[in-house]
């Protein structure tokens, strides 16, 4: 009777630890306070670092794929309209801000939280784009915003 009643007590992460063993199985946990997380691994990246000297068209260039190519879907669509309707109207200092924006935060969620207002922004990244962002974010307009844009302005002619 005692093993029965040990059984009834591990909890639900516990007993399918046991039936499985050394089995590598990855499910939705949940909020399990005694997990320890241990099956989970982090892939570190190296900080981000402003490029110095970087011309400012290849640096448009750069920041609109990487505005485009996420980690998420929710961001590559938000951000690659951003990018479209702002990119070429920044100044040198606002591209730094974005730059800094999309990159260095390891987390795309995190960005997601903040150009939603659902997380509020830390202070490094609380500054006139951001402010942008989020306001574009709004999309006060209703854009049809329901993929990325295509990329045919960019070989229009500018006037």
């Amino acid at each position: 009777m005692s093993l029965v009643h040990s059984v009834l007590n591990l909890s639900r992460q516990s007993v399918i630890r046991a039936i499985l063993g050394a089995c590598s199985v990855r499910a939705y946990r949940g909020d399990i306070p005694d997990d320890e997380m241990k099956d989970i691994f982090q892939i570190l990246l190296p900080p981000w670092e402003e490029r110095t000297n970087e011309p400012l068209d290849t640096k448009r260039a750069r920041l609109l794929y990487e505005s485009r190519k996420r980690g998420m879907l929710e961001n590559c669509i938000i951000l690659s309209f951003f990018a479209k309707k702002y990119l070429n109207k920044m100044t040198e200092n606002q591209l730094s801000l974005y730059d800094k924006l999309i990159n260095q935060p390891s987390n795309d969620w995190d960005i997601y939280y903040w150009i939603t207002e659902t997380k509020p922004t830390p202070p490094e990244f609380d500054n006139e784009v951001m402010t942008l962002l989020k306001e574009f974010t709004k999309n006060r307009n209703m854009e049809h915003r329901i993929g990325q844009p295509a990329l045919d302005y960019l070989f229009e002619k500018k006037n």
